[in-house]
């Protein structure tokens, strides 16, 4: 069942062995206030089919408004040629008011690569795009970040210098002619900067104080370019400059990081306002801690923060795993409880509430969204199981019985990770935790894919079959659609077999009240892989390749045989502590 998202927008389901080509477009309009305005670009994003519109985000004081929306690339420029020509039409930059740098109606459009798809590949698609809104609504366009056409117009806020008002004097200038369209200011307009960068957060941490200098000051101390130094008075002091005449920088604490300060009238309190742009090199829990830092030797505090537009799921998932460790707590937990973490720990909720199904990249487009079965109650999932239909069957059953056993070992590791006196031992257990928690939650996803496989094997088998092309076609799907329905349970057996080294583990150094549990867990990690393996032996049988049929079969009586040893061991384990 394909999720949700891409049913609406009309985006290619993926079954986990193919990745669509996902790109996301995050767009900034300098335009905050005027509704009207705003709900005409939304309509014209929607309008397009195969793009979905993941948030709108207008902010009031800087009279700005970050869209942003993702699809396949080809609908993605279209609802981006579509946006900026409403822009075009109902933007004047002539009265634009904000806080926020920007020189154009449609300010700065950035492609980002999200899954199937290279930078290269989007850079392509970035260029095209740029070169239709200049040819088709006649203004200046540049190229920025990944997509520059020379290393000084890789920078934005190179490009941005001098910001709209600036414009009439930068376009006379030869080393500043567009990429497209005319090296002529256009008033009502101004110009527009595309490009293709690497995920960028856009995060704003809340100060307790309403002063803009001092706001300032934290986000010099955190930004890589840093502050300008200064000879004498850190702050009255002359500029100190090179031989060049160039002046001087002190470096911030954070790389990959640009930030300034801010008063926001509409909350009344001012803000350091960060741009993550690798988030490799400066995560977002770094980011939020080292402003703690930097605010508290100023004298203030940070009360909260705030993300603009999406986040992925990765970086809050690393975020609540940080701020565990940093209570030395496991980190063996579910995503949600991870996710709640992070909210909490960087006071995310503090201006409104911080929805992980709209906030979070991956469950905005459905991707982390839970399959049909799973999201079925017990009643319900037994009930489709004994029903007339031969899927779910055993199949789905394994992959259960595998995630519920991987579970219990999560369960007793992370007992173990808080059992008083042993509070040395906390890593050790957690990082036990976290292993068969990913696992737990890898076969709760081939619950789905087990019946999704068995359904895609009865369409291929449902194929026409009367011309000899398709006859060929059907064949060739039939063995595909084979090969799909091999894989899931030959994926749970090797997965639930893995988790029975966590649960020997557990019942061998884990707390001995939980004993029973993992010997439980052990049990039905045993009948998952048995389960599974019956299920792989079954479709073997219809596979022609017969290279890989040997080397299945021979893999999965491994697994079976390994299976077996290491849960009667945990089994002798338990009967001793019992």
């Amino acid at each position: 069942m394909a999720p949700s998202w891409q049913t609406r927008a009309g985006l290619p389901y993926t079954d986990g062995t193919m990745n669509p080509r996902i790109v996301e477009c995050v767009p900034n309009f300098s335009e905050g206030k005027d509704r009207a305005v705003l709900d005409a670009i939304a309509a014209a994003v929607r309008k397009v089919e195969g793009v979905e519109l993941l948030d709108v985000d207008p902010g009031a004081s800087t009279n700005r408004t970050v869209f942003t929306f993702a699809g396949e690339p080809e609908p993605v420029c279209e609802a981006a040629f579509q946006s900026a020509k409403v822009a075009f039409e109902l933007i004047d930059m002539r009265h634009h008011q904000g806080e926020h740098p920007r020189f154009g109606a449609l300010d700065v459009c950035p492609l980002v690569p999200v899954s199937g798809i290279t930078k290269d590949e989007t850079v392509t698609y970035a260029r095209g795009l740029g070169e239709r809104i200049a040819s088709e609504l006649g203004v200046p366009i540049y190229f920025y970040g990944e997509a520059a056409s020379t290393p000084q117009r890789r920078d934005l806020s190179v490009i941005r210098v001098g910001e709209y008002e600036g414009l009439p004097a930068k376009l006379q200038d030869p080393a500043w002619k567009p990429d497209f369209g005319p090296a002529e200011f256009v008033p009502k307009y101004g110009a527009t900067a595309v490009g293709v960068r690497d995920f960028l957060i856009a995060f704003n941490v809340n100060l307790n104080t309403t002063s803009t200098r001092r706001a300032n000051s934290v986000a010099f101390d955190l930004r890589e370019r840093g502050r300008v130094k200064r000879i004498g008075n850190p702050i009255t002091g002359e500029i100190a400059r090179d031989a060049e005449g160039n002046p001087e920088y002190v470096p911030g604490a954070l790389k990959s990081v640009r930030a300034i300060g801010w008063f926001i009238e509409e909350y009344g309190f001012a803000q350091v306002s960060m741009n993550l742009t690798d988030l490799s090199v400066t995560p977002l829990h770094l980011a939020f801690d080292v402003a703690c830092e930097k605010a508290a030797e100023r004298g203030m505090r940070v009360t909260g923060s705030e993300i603009v537009g999406l986040v992925p799921l990765g970086s809050m998932l690393e975020a609540g795993r940080y701020f565990l460790r940093k209570q030395r707590r496991s980190v063996g937990l579910p995503d949600s409880e991870l996710i709640r973490v992070a909210i909490k720990s960087m006071g995310l909720d503090e201006l409104g509430p911080f929805d992980p199904s709209e906030r979070i990249v991956e469950y905005a487009l459905g991707m982390g969204s839970p399959g049909r079965l799973v999201s079925l109650s017990v009643k319900d999932f037994l009930t489709t199981v004994a029903s007339e239909s031969p899927a779910p069957g055993g199949g789905s059953a394994s992959a259960l019985a595998g995630a519920l056993g991987a579970s219990l070992g999560a369960m007793v590791a992370n007992l173990s990770s808080h059992k008083r006196g042993w509070d040395d031992r906390w890593e050790e257990f957690s990082d036990w935790a976290e292993r068969a928690s990913s696992a737990s939650a890898a076969l709760l996803g081939m619950v789905d894919e087990d019946t999704a496989a068995f359904d895609s094997l009865m369409a291929a088998f449902a194929l026409p079959k009367e011309s000899a092309d398709e006859k060929k076609r059907r064949s060739e799907a039939i063995q595909a659609a084979t090969r799909r329905a091999i894989e899931a349970p030959l994926r749970v057996a090797r997965l639930a077999a893995d988790s029975l080294d966590v649960l020997r583990q557990m019942a061998l150094e884990g707390n001995p009240n939980s004993a029973s549990d993992a010997g439980v867990g052990a049990i039905l990690c045993k009948a998952a892989v048995q389960g599974a393996a019956l299920n792989v032996r079954t479709n073997l049988s219809g596979l022609k390749d017969a290279a890989f049929a040997e080397s299945t079969r021979e893999e999965i009586e491994r697994l079976l045989k390994d299976s077996s040893e290491k849960a009667d061991e945990i089994s002798a384990i338990v009967e001793e502590k019992l």
